[in-house]
């Protein structure tokens, strides 16, 4: 990495989840302090924490957020691997079984994914930004609330409930709120007597069951990981099935609205087995189980549209959840939480050759964010939307979009090239915009007529 290029002397992160954690490595090039502040115990194992309630359930690391951890830290996979985390070609090793294709096309896409624990991803860029020399990650700090200068106004620091549960404040250039709901930053703006950012809001009221279970010595070799797509709008139910290090399958079935999976072994069996296929079923009926079932809900996605509003104060930088939080059934979160870490960074460099490298940060990020979080968010939109149920405004060319949507699958499932563009924008590893080339929009079109 070479001297930071300084911007400043502190930088605070507020939370050490993937957003926290992705933006520290950014900050630590140009701050020569970078604290970042957790208010739950890290322990330095493989364990759930009590500040990710969704950290029990099957987290999928999507190619887009492989790569900008990867960028953010030299040799990130090999990092995976030596954690135990389980390798798979991505396209082939998967089993999806869609309405219409049970299961799809089985190709070689031509770059390896990893299935892995929550705690274990989380563990593992932990420990590389703890090797940051000028990082500190302080555990068992509640930061309680931004502390701002009335001229400008400018963010100056962070008052905290320390790890001995004594008060005390940090002096910042700069304040990362990757808190999750992004408390902080709204109690300063209402403090401040600021508009608060315009928001978009899904109501998905979405139920998710998971279970682990030893990988039977008679697994299907056929694929690694599977996922069952529900027959939208007419059902719900969907399940995700995934290795994980330790020799072990995580399973999580997915319901919405009335139709949400139990907490209990019988009712979760039988939830499986009454999926639209038998596969999950025939997979695990007969595996020894680990532990209790654990349930988690998620009611709406939210986006807050910061690039729209007042400017926000200086010193201040909402990111990760804090921005948008997502439907978790896509897995994107942890993915877009990486790439703006690496967005950061690549701002950052820009800005350091300015003579005031800090005005306008916020500006410049949420420009350049928008169109990042826009692929994920419209297309956990557009499946969330069909039910009825779902509150949310329907975009005006809804049908239509479905429509083409439709027809891009059945294109995909017949063209390989098509399937690794369409696997390659759900990994977020190419933007929507891709589908506007006027070749594929006219063969898509085809199939639709």
């Amino acid at each position: 990495m070479g001297m930071p290029t300084s911007i400043g002397k502190q930088a605070i992160v507020i939370g050490a989840g993937m957003g926290g954690l992705s933006a520290a490595a950014a900050l630590a090039e140009h701050f020569e302090q970078v604290a970042v502040l957790e208010r739950d115990p890290l322990e330095p194992v493989v364990a759930p924490r009590v500040g990710i309630p969704q950290g029990r359930h099957a987290h999928a690391l999507l190619g887009g957020g492989q790569q900008a951890l990867a960028d953010l830290f030299l040799g990130f996979e090999a990092d995976l691997a030596r954690g135990g985390a389980v390798p798979y070609r991505v396209g082939l090793d998967a089993r999806f079984d869609r309405p219409g294709f049970d299961p799809f096309p089985q190709r070689d896409l031509g770059w390896i994914g990893y299935t892995m624990s929550r705690p274990l991803i989380e563990l593992t860029v932990r420990q590389r930004v703890e090797q940051l020399a000028n990082v500190v990650v302080r555990p068992g700090c509640r930061a309680m609330r931004l502390v701002a200068a009335a001229a400008g106004p400018a963010v100056t620091g962070v008052q905290l409930e320390n790890e001995a549960g004594g008060s005390e404040t940090l002096a910042s250039d700069l304040v990362v709120d990757a808190s999750g709901r992004g408390a902080p930053t709204i109690a300063l703006l209402e403090s401040l007597g600021r508009a608060l950012p315009e928001e978009t809001s899904i109501e998905v009221d979405f139920g998710y069951s998971t279970g682990l279970f030893e990988i039977p010595d008679d697994a299907p070799a056929e694929w690694k990981l599977l996922i069952v797509f529900p027959r939208a709008p007419e059902s719900t139910r969907a399940a995700l099935l995934f290795p994980l290090e330790g020799g072990r399958w995580i399973v999580s079935l997915a319901g919405r609205h009335r139709d949400k999976p139990p907490g209990d072994w019988e009712g979760f069996l039988s939830f499986a087995r009454e999926l639209r296929t038998p596969t999950v079923h025939q997979a695990i009926k007969n595996a020894k189980r680990i532990g209790d079932v654990a349930r988690f809900g998620f009611s709406a996605s939210t986006r807050r549209h910061f690039e729209r509003g007042d400017k926000l104060p200086r010193g201040l930088l909402p990111v990760a959840d804090s921005v948008c939080r997502f439907n978790p059934v896509y897995g994107q979160g942890m993915a877009v939480a990486a790439q703006e870490g690496r967005l950061l960074r690549e701002i950052l460099r820009a800005a350091s050759k300015e003579p005031d490298p800090l005005a306008g940060l916020a500006d410049r990020f949420f420009r350049q964010v928008e169109p990042l979080i826009d692929t994920p968010w419209m297309m956990a939109a557009m499946p969330d939307l069909i039910y009825p149920e779902t509150r949310g405004k329907r975009p005006p060319d809804f049908e239509a979009s479905l429509k083409f949507a439709g027809a891009l699958l059945r294109l995909a499932a017949q063209d390989a090239a098509v399937h690794k563009l369409t696997t390659e924008v759900q990994h977020l590893l190419k933007p929507r915009s891709a589908y506007g080339d006027p070749e594929l929009q006219r063969r898509v079109r085809e199939l639709m007529a």
